[in-house]
């Protein structure tokens, strides 16, 4: 089914003309208002933002960051000003702002948003509902989510190859599909919400984003039949209770028991990817009784109807006591409430029941293959990551490209290769005082994932003299003179440790 029509949407362009005259940008905000009071809005606190504006004098870009970010009402006069072009009538066609005498007030949230990804910087609008903080209470059921902390997680994730086609399930807003767009040169969009697909479609119209087709409906319904090279979602994956008077979120709950949202994501995405066409979600898994959600991801997996790589990397793990606060809270309850302890009841009612003890969030990129899966890993890294201007997800695919040279090379072919240490790589010894031996080797990865890989004399001499002048057997055959051991033992035993290296982007070939 189609999405619905943006109401005025032919005063778009009038909007979008206001706000590059009244500069609003990410810079201009900061600077308006200064780094501590953006800090403290990044809280949900605006009175440092509203004291510095007390303390500027007027301009449209004020106004709408008055009207827009803070969620306080402005005079009409003030928001004529500031939108010259589209008009107060024009703001409250459009579904921006309500009007009540002479006073206007914000009925969404708009505001600026920007990013690097392999493409370069870029800056945005993103128009979604108002947040607690504006609306002063619970956010409604079908509240439309802006940038927050997934999305930037998903879209710093997101492979950036070129592709055909791409799809982004459960758009919100829209901005995964924006994201999309900056590589694929089709991009289908879907969500269960009428109103987060206007809301997108007005950001995909704001920001003059082309070859966004949206459409409505749950889960792969909007595109049964249809493949794609790259599938993108930030689900709604939340585990809710399925209990009355429990809110059903419609940004984050899927109607689903526990986790059984994204295990039915998993089971279906093979069906709609390409030979090769690779999906990228954020989700959460159980861990029941003794068990491992870890495992239970990778029986997911294994039971897809479809050939499957699997690479799925566990961030954290809350208990189901803080599990339950969290999701609780970031509705609107506040703690301390009847409410709130209502709602912790039934939450802890339905993790009850089915012996959940932990919850664990992270990252899945499952691959269609074209013959046998040839990549399964399943890992926890629970720590800081590396240093990524342009996202996690150049370095996802410099490791999928990695891992498939490696995966098809033979021992033989591989020892042939002439690989050099990445730019980002230093290596850390440990010696006691006196020693003249390292008690310890590790090599630390200042991108990516910022991985730490202990080695052995023979893996660090080896790894030194990746320069790209000598192949991995020649190098070993030199060691294995100077450690006066076999050479084509100390040549098998560094083989699994080189691919390993490659595949991480320690070494590149």
């Amino acid at each position: 089914m189609s999405a619905p029509a943006v109401p005025a949407a032919e005063r778009i362009p009038d909007l979008r003309s206001d706000l590059i005259a009244a500069g609003l940008t990410v810079d201009a905000l900061t600077e308006l208002w200064g780094e501590e009071a953006a800090e403290a809005l990044h809280r949900g606190q605006r009175v440092p933002a509203e004291r510095a504006l007390r303390r500027r004098g007027p301009s449209a870009l004020a106004t709408l960051a008055r009207l827009f970010v803070l969620g306080r009402p402005v005079s009409n006069d003030d928001v004529a000003a500031a939108l010259p072009a589209l008009g107060v009538d024009g703001a409250v066609a459009l579904g921006l702002v309500t009007r009540d005498g002479d006073s206007v007030a914000s009925a969404v949230d708009l505001r600026p948003y920007g990013f690097v990804d392999a493409a370069g910087p870029a800056e945005w609008w993103i128009v979604s509902d108002l947040g607690e903080l504006a609306l002063g209470h619970a956010l409604p059921e079908d509240h439309v989510l802006g940038v927050g902390g997934a999305s930037l997680t998903l879209s710093g994730l997101m492979l950036q190859n070129p592709v055909d086609s791409a799809l982004d399930l459960g758009t919100g807003c829209g901005i995964q599909a924006m994201h999309a767009a900056r590589h694929a040169r089709r991009v289908v969009a879907t969500d269960i919400s009428r109103r987060a697909l206007r809301l997108a479609a007005l950001n995909l119209a704001l920001n003059e984003i082309d070859g966004v087709e949206l459409r409505l409906g749950s889960m792969f319904e909007p595109v049964a039949g249809e493949r794609f090279d790259h599938i993108v979602s930030n689900p709604p994956f939340v585990i809710t209770p399925r209990a009355e008077g429990v809110p059903a979120y419609e940004y984050r709950d899927g109607g689903m028991v526990g986790d059984g949202l994204v295990a039915a994501f998993v089971s279906g995405c093979g069906e709609h990817l390409q030979p090769g066409g690779v999906a990228q979600l954020l989700g959460n898994w159980e861990y029941r009784g003794a068990g491992d959600g870890l495992v239970r991801v990778r029986d997911w997996v294994d039971a897809s109807p479809a050939p499957l790589d699997a690479w799925v990397i566990e961030r954290d793990v809350e208990d189901a006591v803080r599990y339950s606060e969290t999701w609780i809270r970031d509705g609107g309850t506040r703690p301390g409430t009847p409410e709130f302890e209502r709602l912790l009841g039934a939450w802890l009612d339905d993790f009850e029941a089915r012996d959940v003890r932990s919850v664990g969030f992270g990252y899945l990129l499952l691959r269609r293959s074209a013959g046998l899966p040839t990549l399964r890993r399943f890992e926890r890294l629970h720590g800081s990551l590396g240093a990524n201007e342009a996202g996690l997800g150049v370095h996802l695919g410099e490791a999928l490209a990695a891992h498939d040279l490696q995966a098809a090379l033979t021992d033989d072919e591989l020892g042939r290769l002439r690989p050099v240490v990445a730019g980002d790589v230093t290596e850390e010894r440990h010696l006691w005082p006196g020693a003249d031996s390292p008690t310890a080797i590790l090599f630390r990865q200042g991108g990516g994932f910022g991985r730490t890989v202990s080695a052995d004399t023979g893996l660090a001499a080896l790894v030194g003299a990746c320069d790209g002048e000598l192949s991995v057997a020649a190098i070993a055959a030199a060691l294995a003179q100077l450690l006066e051991v076999d050479g084509d033992a100390l040549l098998a035993d560094l083989l699994p440790a080189v691919r390993g290296l490659l595949t991480d982007g320690f070494l590149r070939a």
